[in-house]
């Protein structure tokens, strides 16, 4: 019935099945359905289909795998849906680290202190994995794309005694050997008033550094305008990027830009296509299993 009301709204079809939507021709097939399901729906697709799929890739990395193999035997030109990569701050960001603006990257720090609204998300009250495979995947995958993969990680993430979500709380170092320095500091749990909240990276360089603002999550949903700030390589003083959009809705629209492009033969790169997902689904699964492990623990005192 809902579906019915929005197709009527906005003058489109409502589907009455997987099967009948897979049936249109020459479609770019975008998957809004819960990561569990994603499999079954890309199975029904017809072969060399293009699709986005919703983000994250599955719910363990044994469902990515599942789904990387779907789309490699059906020949699925398919993407999954890591927008954060095209938020005009970001955009900027890879471009200035592109042109060696500030040298070599060698720290990259995540901190996010925010009282995030879980509630808007009725789905995820009961979702065994939160924090990271549906929030904090985006910084991961957004590091990869910047850093490349990383040799490991040390995580830590776990829920709050004030509610029943299972994780909203994080610390993770990614292992990039001895010259990078990357570190998360994530708490949705910060209810005490916006004066000290945060949600920052700050990037820096052999030679130059960036800090960057995702105002989307300071009073989400509405949101506060997002800063990129950059001390260029030779630079003496902090230079502000002026930014065209925001992250939320232009990500969206570059992301299903790029796969439209992708498709017509307009762009030669499927950016986060699933054979570059997965690896972000195998950063998640190790973050999962780290946390899970015990740490190095303390000798004894004597």
């Amino acid at each position: 019935a809902k579906a019915q009301k929005l197709a009527e709204t906005w003058g489109v079809t409502a589907f009455r099945s997987v099967e009948e939507a897979a049936a249109v021709k020459d479609a770019i097939f975008d998957l809004a359905t819960p990561p569990g399901r994603h499999a079954e729906v890309l199975k029904a697709l017809p072969d060399g289909a293009v699709s986005l799929i919703q983000k994250p890739m599955g719910n363990y990395l044994g469902e990515a795998t599942e789904i990387l193999e779907i789309c490699r035997a059906k020949q699925l030109k398919a993407a999954v849906n890591f927008q954060l990569r095209f938020a005009p701050m970001m955009l900027a960001l890879k471009d200035a680290i592109a042109h060696g603006w500030l040298g070599e990257v060698v720290d990259f720090d995540a901190l996010l202190a925010l009282d995030t609204p879980w509630q808007l998300w009725e789905f995820l009250l009961k979702a065994p994995r939160v924090e990271i495979a549906m929030h904090s995947i985006h910084y991961l995958d957004l590091i990869r794309q910047l850093l490349g993969d990383p040799l490991g990680v040390h995580a830590k993430t776990l829920g709050h005694p004030n509610h029943k979500v299972a994780q909203t709380r994080t610390s993770a170092i990614l292992d990039y050997g001895d010259t990078v320095r990357c570190a998360l500091s994530i708490n949705h749990d910060h209810k005490f008033g916006r004066r000290y909240q945060a949600c920052e990276f700050r990037i820096c360089g052999t030679e130059g550094a960036a800090y960057v603002k995702l105002g989307l999550n300071l009073d989400y949903p509405r949101g506060e305008p997002d800063i990129l700030e950059i001390h260029p390589k030779g630079g003496s003083e902090w230079v502000t990027v002026p930014l065209a959009g925001e992250w939320f809705p232009d990500a969206f629209v570059g992301r299903m830009a790029n796969v439209q492009r992708f498709a017509s033969g307009e762009d030669a790169e499927l950016v986060s296509s699933v054979e570059d997902a997965w690896h972000t689904m195998a950063l998640v699964e190790a973050a999962y299993k780290s946390s899970a492990a015990p740490a190095t623990p303390l000798a004894a005192k004597p």
